[in-house]
């Protein structure tokens, strides 16, 4: 029967982006293949079919929206938007730090890629660190971005 929201339901799935490159999956073989797991330092066994409720706001809206009507054992391809994933990159978003003050807040000295987590609760990474500041991106490391994901439906509940 056809998936409906509030339905459980288990998903294999592969994300790319529109240039082909694959930056998540479900499949610990595709992970292997685009280097993923190094990459992410993480072990094959967490790579796992996703489970979650369709229309309860677990997963992107595009993903949500394109289950619906889907059957168990049937396979799509969804591309979905910026808006329907993780928003448009928005610029009010990075935010430029004293080098000392950002040293305070995060206890380490500034360096690219580090992850921090304000006290507000948003997470950023650091994109930028020049003398008199340190810049910091709290959007969604995939907002702004077009996502295309190869869905598979494992299961209905």
């Amino acid at each position: 029967m056809p998936i409906e929201p509030g339905d459980g339901v288990t998903i294999e799935y592969v994300g790319r982006f529109e240039d082909g490159s694959v930056f998540d999956t479900s499949r610990p073989e595709v992970a292997r293949e685009h280097g993923l797991m190094e990459a992410q330092g993480v072990e094959a066994s967490e790579y796992a079919p996703l489970c979650f409720t369709v229309g309860a706001g677990e997963i992107i809206e595009g993903i949500d929206e394109a289950l619906v009507g889907m059957a168990a054992g049937e396979e799509a391809t969804v591309t979905v938007p910026p808006e329907k994933a993780y928003g448009e990159f928005q610029s009010d978003r990075v935010r430029e730090y004293d080098p000392e003050t950002f040293e305070g807040m995060v206890g380490k000295e500034p360096e690219v890629g580090i992850h921090v987590e304000a006290e507000n609760g948003l997470h950023g990474d650091v994109t930028a660190v020049r003398d008199d500041a340190v810049e910091v991106d709290f959007n969604h490391e995939l907002s702004g971005k077009t996502l295309v994901f190869d869905i598979e439906v494992v299961d209905i509940r």
